[in-house]
């Protein structure tokens, strides 16, 4: 009791930790993957960045670039304006309103460029107003030489408004552009700390994984190796259980050889004792012979050959008695077709009269076998000794077959001379008793019915034989 309450007890602590080395290895399994999806989602950030400052970088050259381009579309005005006013060439003056149309076209990119930086859309707007003068300024100089008043153009040259609001604006958009890389330097700033963070994480994420990878493939690698013990456990019980179902086996088939030679020669006792009693009561019906052929009465010798007639029936049904396996029942067609052989054989006025047998394969017990043998041994003698006298050729059919609701139904018909008038059928005689008592063993009454065409029918239902057998 001991040894199997410690047995339960490792087995309780084995159980209950199996639960929590499960918890533990569920637990480690979320957090790899918790890593590795931190991981992923560093890593995408980290190309999500990147590409972020690429577009800002990208979108300010394009923003420097115009300004720059704006710079040079202002100075290439003012240079042509001022050739146009040393030369009065008309070559300086396409180029002026080349370059003046090229000056708004930048500034119309410029302005889309930093529509959404509210700061720089200021400046930009700031700038606009400075460009609007100063090309006003050009033009009315312009004008002022092609209008042939160049005195009124050497004043406005002398005042220095053009030269100073070209200097305002060329300070202007190179306080734009140095802006523009603060701003860019900036948010490069930003990006390579959120960068070297996104490193970071991923790095310590992968490091996790890495980690815990190697804890589970320890763990996998140790219940590998259970498995294994395990399984030469299970190998070397399965050996010893193999060997025990093989001993099994053998005291098993040995078992079955002696209950089979047992059952042999208790079949063997069973068929000798059915066939010691038939040859005994044979001798009796041979000895009840001799007595008929001794006896000078007509009445004695008609009741020995009766008495003779019923002993040899019996007789015959423990003769031809054959058990099945079980020992206890036997086939009814097999039994009474050898049953009815034997009245065949050894009847008297059997040989101008054909018996035929029609008997259904139904198992009945031994002793209910021996009963009908014998009820069939009376029916058919009673037939034989009254329906063909002298000598008159005829036929009994017998059978046993299901009737109405599956109870067996005995048949004896004859086709001989059938009964007297005024004799009503199954009274009177010892051999109607014996029937009668017989057929009341299966809770049945014998029925005679006379044919038509001549000759008796006895039926014998018996609803007992059905429950004996079931």
């Amino acid at each position: 009791m001991t040894a199997i309450s410690m047995a339960d007890g490792i087995s309780s602590r084995r159980s209950a930790a199996r639960p929590d080395r499960q918890v533990l290895h569920n637990i480690a399994v979320l957090v790899s993957l918790g890593l590795v999806l931190l991981a992923a989602i560093s890593a995408l950030g980290l190309v999500q960045g990147i590409n972020r400052q690429i577009t800002d970088i990208s979108h300010t050259y394009e923003v420097r670039n115009q300004a720059r381009e704006l710079t040079n579309a202002l100075s290439g005005a003012e240079s042509a304006q001022r050739g146009y006013l040393l030369t009065r060439d008309d070559s300086y003056l396409d180029s002026y309103h080349q370059a003046s149309s090229s000056i708004g076209n930048r500034l119309l990119a410029l302005t889309g460029l930093t529509k959404d930086d509210p700061q720089q859309a200021v400046r930009v707007r700031d700038i606009a107003g400075e460009i609007v003068v100063k090309s006003a300024e050009m033009d009315r100089m312009v004008t002022l030489v092609q209008e042939e008043r160049p005195g009124d153009a050497r004043r406005l040259i002398e005042t220095g408004v053009g030269e100073r609001l070209m200097g305002s604006l060329q300070e202007s958009l190179e306080r734009f552009i140095e802006e523009e890389n603060t701003k860019l330097l900036d948010r490069n700033r930003q990006i390579d700390h959120y960068r070297r963070w996104l490193v970071g994480a991923i790095i310590t994420a992968l490091a996790g994984a890495v980690i815990l990878a190697y804890a589970l493939f320890l763990r996998a690698q140790k219940q590998v190796s259970e498995l294994a013990r395990s399984r030469e456990r299970l190998h070397s019980e399965n050996e010893v259980l193999e060997a025990h179902v093989a001993d099994r086996t053998q005291a098993l088939e040995e078992a079955r050889t002696h209950a089979e030679q047992e059952r042999q020669r208790v079949e063997s006792l069973l068929q000798d004792a059915n066939h010691r009693i038939g040859n005994s009561l044979a001798t009796v019906s041979s000895l009840l012979g001799l007595q008929v052929l001794r006896s000078q009465s007509d009445e004695v010798r008609n009741a020995l050959e009766a008495a003779r007639s019923r002993v040899h029936a019996i007789a015959s049904a423990h003769r031809r008695l054959r058990l099945g396996d079980d020992f206890e029942t036997t086939s009814a067609d097999e039994f009474l077709g050898a049953v009815l052989e034997d009245i065949a054989l050894t009847a008297d006025g059997t040989k101008s009269v054909e018996l035929l047998g029609q008997f259904h394969p139904i198992h009945v017990g031994a002793r209910d076998a021996t009963t009908i043998g014998i009820l069939v041994g009376e029916l058919v003698t009673n037939a034989l000794k009254h329906a063909f006298p002298e000598g008159r050729p005829g036929s009994i059919h017998v059978s046993l077959e299901p009737g109405d609701a599956g109870v067996p139904v005995l048949k004896v018909v004859d086709d001989g001379v059938g009964l007297p008038d005024g004799v009503t059928p199954g009274e009177g005689g010892l051999g109607s008793v014996i029937v009668s008592q017989l057929a009341n063993q299966f809770g049945g009454i014998p029925q005679y019915e006379r044919r038509p065409e001549g000759g008796l029918s006895v039926s014998v239902p018996m609803p007992g034989l059905t429950r004996s057998t079931g």
